[in-house]
C-alpha cells in the first residue's frame, strides 16, 4: 500500500502531507509506553502523556501509516455523540454519572478545536452543529420523542432543539422535510489533516512513530511485532496501550472483542453557490436523517458534499481486507440517496468513493480501561463516533496511566467491560440479518410513513442506541 496511500480517500488525497512511511521497527525495543495503533486514540494518548511527562519514552507502532484507518477516512464529524444512550450508561452506573459522561463529551468537541489551534493544525474545522431531518411522520415522531427524552435528562434547547419545517429547511433543505433536531455540539473537519497534524505534534514532543510495523499480539508489558513467519521483534514496556479499534480482531486472542463493520462514503465535485443555495448548510452543519440505517454528511471547506452510510455486509470471521474500502452496490445506493435528498446534485460528478471499518462492541458501549498490574491499557468501541471520543479517551488514559484521580477517571465508561461477540457462524448470520432488517424497515417506513415493526423487533438484537 505504500505507493497508494493518497488514493485511499478524498481526505488522504487532499491532506497536503507526504504519505511516505516513517521507518519501521527493526529489532527489539524497550520503552516506558508502547502504543499499538497510530490513529486518533493512539495519537491523542501519546500527545497528552508526552505533554504531562516529557521524560517518558513513548513509541507508537502502526501496521500501515498514521491515519491509514478510520481516523483518516471517516465522515469528518467531531461530535458529542456517545454510542451508548444515557439510559444505558446510567443502568451500569448512575444518573449522575451518565450526565457527567454527556457533559464530558460536549466539552471534548471544544478541546479538539483548542488543540488543533494551539498546534497549528489546519483541519478545516467549522463548529456548525448537527441537523437531523425528519422526512416521514414516523421519523418526526421519533425526533419529538428524542427531544422529550433529552428534557427528562435536564438537557434544554442549548443541547438539543426540535425544529419545525421552516427552521429545519433553513439549515438543510432536504426533500420531504417535516422537521428536524439540532445540536450545536459538533464540528465538521478534515479528518486526515487532523490525524496527520497530530502525528507531527507528538513527534515534536519526542514520541517515536514506527510505521509499517505490524503487531500480531500483545501481552502484559510486551508487544510482539512480526517480520515473517519465523522472525519477530519484542517491544518491552511498562505500559502497553491497545488503540486498534476496528482492527482489534487482527490481534491474537481478541478476535471477538469488537466486530469490524464497514461504512462507505462518496464525495461530489465542488458544487456551485447556486446549488448550495438550494441545499443550505451555510454554517457547515453536519447532517443526517431519521432513518434506521445511518447516513451522514457534511459540506467540506472546498464546497463538496461528503456523504456516507452503513449497510455494506459484514465479512465472515471479522476479516478485514483492502477490498473493504469499496462496495459497488452500497456506493451506488449512496449516490441514489444523495440525489433523492438533494435533486440539485443530479448530474454533478462523484469524484471519490471509499470506505473502511469501524469497531462495534457487543453492547454498543465504548470503554476505556487500565490494569496497572499487567500494564495493559485500552480504549475503543466507538461505533463510528470516535473523532471526539478518542480525545476523551486519550486524556483519560493519561490520568489512568499516571495514577491521577480525576473527573475523567471517574466517568462511567472507565472500566466498562463489553461482552464478547458470538463465535462464527452465529456472528455473521446475526449481524448481516440485522443490517438487512434495518434496510427493510427503512423501505417500509418510506412507503407507509408509519413506524416499522421490523425495526422495533430487531433493534435490541443488533445492539442499537
Amino acid at each position: 500500500m505504500s505507493s497508494g496511500y493518497p488514493g485511499i480517500s478524498l481526505w488522504h488525497e487532499t491532506a497536503g502531507d507526504s504519505w511516505e512511511p516513517r521507518p519501521a521497527l527493526m529489532g527489539d525495543l524497550e520503552v516506558d509506553v508502547a502504543i499499538v495503533g497510530a490513529g486518533y486514540t493512539g495519537l491523542w494518548t501519546a500527545y497528552y502523556l508526552a505533554e504531562a511527562r516529557p521524560d517518558l519514552k513513548i513509541a507508537i507502532l502502526e501496521a500501515e501509516v498514521a491515519g491509514f484507518g478510520a481516523s483518516g477516512r471517516n465522515g469528518g464529524w467531531c461530535s458529542a455523540l456517545f454510542p451508548a444512550s444515557l439510559d444505558k450508561v446510567a443502568a451500569g452506573s448512575s444518573r449522575e454519572a451518565a450526565i457527567a459522561q454527556d457533559r464530558a463529551m460536549r466539552a471534548t468537541v471544544d478541546e479538539v478545536i483548542r488543540v488543533a489551534g494551539a498546534e497549528g493544525i489546519e483541519a478545516d474545522i467549522a463548529k456548525g452543529g448537527t441537523v437531523v431531518v425528519a422526512r416521514t411522520p414516523a421519523q418526526l415522531e421519533r425526533a419529538r420523542h428524542e427531544v422529550e427524552h433529552a428534557r427528562s435528562w435536564g438537557l434544554g434547547d442549548a443541547e438539543l432543539s426540535l425544529l419545525d419545517q421552516t427552521a429545519a429547511e433553513k439549515r438543510l433543505a432536504a426533500t420531504d422535510t417535516l422537521g428536524a433536531t439540532y445540536t450545536p455540539d459538533c464540528a465538521a473537519l478534515h479528518p486526515a489533516k487532523l490525524v496527520r497534524g497530530l502525528a507531527r505534534a507528538v513527534e515534536a514532543r519526542g514520541v517515536t512513530i514506527y510505521e509499517q510495523t505490524r503487531v500480531t499480539a500483545i501481552a502484559p508489558h510486551a508487544v510482539f511485532v512480526e517480520h515473517s513467519r519465523t522472525e519477530r521483534d519484542v517491544v518491552s514496556a511498562d505500559v502497553v496501550v491497545r488503540a486498534t479499534e476496528g482492527y482489534t480482531p487482527t490481534l491474537a486472542g481478541l478476535e471477538r472483542e469488537v466486530i469490524p463493520v464497514r461504512s462507505l462514503i462518496i464525495a461530489t465535485e465542488p458544487l456551485t453557490d447556486l446549488v448550495w443555495s438550494s441545499i443550505g448548510l451555510e454554517e457547515r452543519e453536519t447532517f443526517s436523517d431519521g432513518r434506521h440505517l445511518l447516513i451522514y454528511g457534511q459540506r467540506t471547506a472546498d464546497d463538496r458534499l461528503v456523504f456516507g452510510g452503513r449497510g455494506a455486509p459484514y465479512s465472515f470471521g471479522s476479516r478485514i481486507t483492502h477490498a473493504d474500502a469499496s462496495d459497488l452496490r452500497t456506493h451506488r445506493r449512496l449516490q441514489e440517496t444523495l440525489v433523492e435528498l438533494f435533486p440539485a446534485v443530479r448530474g454533478h460528478k462523484i469524484t471519490h468513493r471509499w470506505g473502511g471499518v469501524l469497531g462495534i462492541p457487543r453492547d454498543w458501549h465504548a470503554s476505556v480501561g487500565y490494569d496497572p498490574a499487567g500494564g495493559l491499557a485500552h480504549a475503543g468501541g466507538y461505533v463510528g463516533d470516535g473523532v471526539a471520543t478518542t480525545n476523551l479517551a486519550g486524556r483519560t488514559l493519561r490520568d489512568l496511566i499516571l495514577g491521577i484521580d480525576s473527573d475523567l477517571t471517574a466517568l462511567p465508561w472507565v472500566g466498562h467491560v463489553s461482552p464478547r461477540w458470538e463465535p462464527e457462524p452465529l456472528r455473521w448470520l446475526g449481524v448481516n440479518a440485522g443490517l438487512r432488517a434495518m434496510t427493510v424497515a427503512d423501505a417500509e417506513e418510506s412507503a407507509t410513513g408509519k413506524g416499522s415493526l421490523v425495526a422495533r423487533a430487531v433493534a435490541p438484537l443488533v445492539g442499537g442506541h
